[in-house]
């Protein structure tokens, strides 16, 4: 498998996370009525464990242990890559209008955009540093030549599929709510994962014409993830009576990234 082409690699990955987002915009088929509120604090507040542990584990440590054998310095570009990285996905939040489910008022500009197309574009927006990640990790893997290197991007993979599956249910099960017939809000539940491949596969492309810019893109993809957990998930998951459930997801969520990563790579 180590001898894949590394966009092959990434498209087999990424693949496997939208295929996640995919079975869970499926539920919306299954579930009847309103999905209640700590169900939604415990799905949220998992995805938040999974990124943060993820941003650390599979992608700060390797940019500057990279950075260090490439002779940069590694801090640096880890602090760099980091805040381009959150500083981008706050650019976006600000020029690209969306909803986010449960919520009454969109973000970001005004538009004449349906409400059901602003959800979709929220769910997007996290989806597109995921796809990185997940992209990043198999052309490191395919850089260093390690099966462990491998298998480190295997555990990412893992665990944002993990996580994406609820996601792809928190967005097709408010669609339906908009008044989205089964179909279509499951088609669109599943459209929003689609991001993933795209970026995933393109970064690999990037990477291999300058392959320096791996430890910064690491970086990066690190930073959007950070800035999507602690802007909107965290928060997310804690509304409501009930926040214990959200943090208990989070811990949860944390802990399983944790063991994929630490066991697997």
């Amino acid at each position: 498998m180590e001898q894949l082409h590394p966009a092959l690699l990434a498209l087999l990955g990424t693949g496997f996370t939208f295929l996640c987002t995919t079975l869970g915009a499926g539920v919306v088929y299954f579930f009847r009525g309103e999905i209640k509120p700590i169900y939604q604090q415990i799905f949220l507040g998992f995805a938040a464990g999974v990124m943060i542990a993820a941003s650390v584990w599979s992608l700060l440590i390797p940019a500057i242990d990279m950075a260090q054998e490439q002779h940069m310095i590694g801090w640096l570009v880890g602090a760099g890559g980091f805040i381009i990285g959150g500083l981008f996905l706050m650019t976006l939040d600000h020029i690209l209008p969306h909803l986010h489910p449960g919520s009454k008022d969109p973000e970001g500009p005004k538009s004449k955009l349906k409400r059901t197309t602003m959800l979709v574009f929220a769910v997007t927006l996290h989806n597109i540093p995921e796809g990185m990640a997940v992209g990043l990790s198999f052309a490191l893997a395919a850089t260093t030549g390690s099966g462990i290197g491998l298998a480190a991007a295997m555990a990412l993979a893992i665990g944002i599929g993990l996580q994406n599956f609820p996601e792809g249910a928190a967005i097709s099960l408010p669609l339906k709510q908009e008044g989205c017939s089964n179909n279509k809000a499951f088609i669109y539940g599943s459209l929003s994962g689609i991001v993933e491949p795209i970026f995933g596969v393109l970064t690999v492309f990037l990477v291999g014409a300058i392959t320096p810019l791996l430890p910064w893109l690491l970086s990066f993809a690190a930073g959007a993830m950070i800035f999507v957990t602690v802007e909107e998930l965290i928060p997310e998951a804690q509304l409501g009576e009930h926040s214990h459930a959200g943090t208990a997801g989070v811990m949860l969520g944390f802990m399983i990234m944790m063991i994929l990563d630490v066991a697997l790579g």
